[in-house]
């Protein structure tokens, strides 16, 4: 049974052009890429959406709630209710799904998000924040000489990029999960080439035409490289595990730092049919899943979350006609797949039903994460409406699915129905 009780609906939205950090939009706020989302959307389909869900995973010490100065920095009404949800990579996926909870048959909203890794924050470590806080409580001289001795502890706060548990980074805990599975880098290479071999046949195609929009002097994707090939890619060293003959996971065959803003509209049934895109699809049901990440691998949840669905479904693998799995690593992709194909890991997770073979010709077919980029708060958006155009062209009875992983041993996945 769906987890749905009512009719909800996805529209397709917009994007910024996606670049690799410190490049083009180094100079464009996280609010500045949002609000240029929010603003071309509404424009466009001449609506004004009841609510604003929007995902960001880098904190910013500006803000605590990017969503609601979103609102009040863009065009739409002050009166629009706004949240922000983080849960790494998959935040703009699970914003959607909570909009499309909270929303009734009349209203609308828009889900989003947003990283701009160029505009990360440094911060004081908490030692250095307690120390400078306690100068104005001194009173005498001696007490702020003694307070002053202590400035060779002051100490700055870089945010690691790694797992505050394990400590270590997705990339090490994808080359982990790689190599316990025995995932090729040949495999990953070819990967990662389909990646951008797919991005720029539907480019030629104009599939992205009306899906980005041009935002401060940028007018197209900056990181897709037309001059891959797999000569190109194997020459790449190893990034997380050096040792030769060990590591696989290299800059070629990973998704880069990337900044960006995306955003799709979540709509109830009794408004969907005021949208001018033809882009539309009904959000049927959706799965969420965690797991031990010592045991499963940080990155491992959607093939639980996945599995869990279809069964729930009656289909099998093959049912979905257009599959969406981002793409964080090429390894993290093919490990997922290797695990989907596993009757022992299924059987582990009390599956009961035949799931079959894994369609690989209908994975990724616009282009994805390794050669678009990931901002991480954007990346579900991002995918969801690239999703909604290929149900378009696909047809009516289709299905699709997306699935994010997520740090934490966290992911989503989501059911999309012609």
């Amino acid at each position: 049974m769906s987890k749905f009780n009512k009719e909800i609906w996805l529209a397709s939205g917009l994007r910024t052009p996606f670049v690799k950090e410190n490049k083009e939009l180094k100079d464009v706020s996280a609010i500045d890429l949002s609000v240029a989302v929010v603003n071309n959307m509404t424009r466009n389909e001449q609506a004004s959406p009841n609510y604003l869900a929007w995902g960001t995973v880098i904190p910013n010490l500006t803000y605590s709630n990017i969503a609601r100065d979103i609102v009040l920095e863009s065009d739409i009404a002050d009166q629009t209710i706004a949240f922000t949800t983080t849960m790494a990579c998959s935040s703009s996926i699970l914003s959607t799904i909570q909009l499309a909870s909270i929303l009734t048959d009349d209203e609308t909203g828009i889900s989003g998000g947003v990283e701009s890794f160029s505009n990360v924050q440094l911060g004081l470590s908490i030692k250095t924040s307690k120390w400078l806080k306690m100068l104005p409580k001194l009173n005498g001289v001696v007490d702020k000489i003694k307070w002053a001795a202590n400035i060779f502890k002051f100490k700055l706060y870089t945010p690691p990029g790694v797992n505050r548990v394990t400590g270590k980074s997705m990339g090490q805990h994808a080359e982990i999960t790689a190599q316990r599975l025995g995932i090729a880098r040949k495999a990953q290479d070819e990967l990662a080439l389909i990646s951008h071999e797919n991005y720029f046949k539907a480019k030629a195609e104009g599939f992205y035409d009306d899906l980005i929009f041009s935002a401060f002097n940028v007018v197209e994707d900056l990181i897709p490289r037309k001059d891959t090939s797999l000569e190109k890619l194997s020459r790449l060293k190893p990034v997380f595990d050096r040792e030769p003959g060990k590591g696989s996971i290299t800059a070629g065959n990973s998704s880069l730092f990337t900044d960006g803003a995306a955003g799709v509209w979540v709509v109830g049934k009794n408004r969907i049919n005021e949208f001018n895109t033809p882009y539309k699809a009904k959000l049927t049901d959706w799965e969420m899943a965690a797991v031990n990440i010592e045991e499963e691998g940080i990155l491992m949840s959607p093939t639980f979350a996945i599995a869990r669905l279809l069964e729930r479904n009656n289909l099998t693998y093959n049912d979905i006609d257009i599959w969406e799995i981002h793409e964080a690593f090429a390894a993290q992709v093919l490990s997922t797949i290797s695990k989907l194909e596993s009757s022992t890991h299924l059987q582990r997770m009390g599956i009961k039903s035949e799931l079959g073979k894994f369609p690989m010709e209908k994975l990724n077919l616009k282009g994805s994460s390794i050669s678009i980029g990931h901002p991480f708060g954007a990346t579900g958006a991002r995918i969801l409406s690239q999703t909604l155009k290929q149900l378009h062209f696909a047809g009516k009875n289709k299905k699709a699915l997306i699935s994010v992983c997520a740090d934490g041993g966290l992911g989503v996945v989501m059911m999309l129905e012609t």
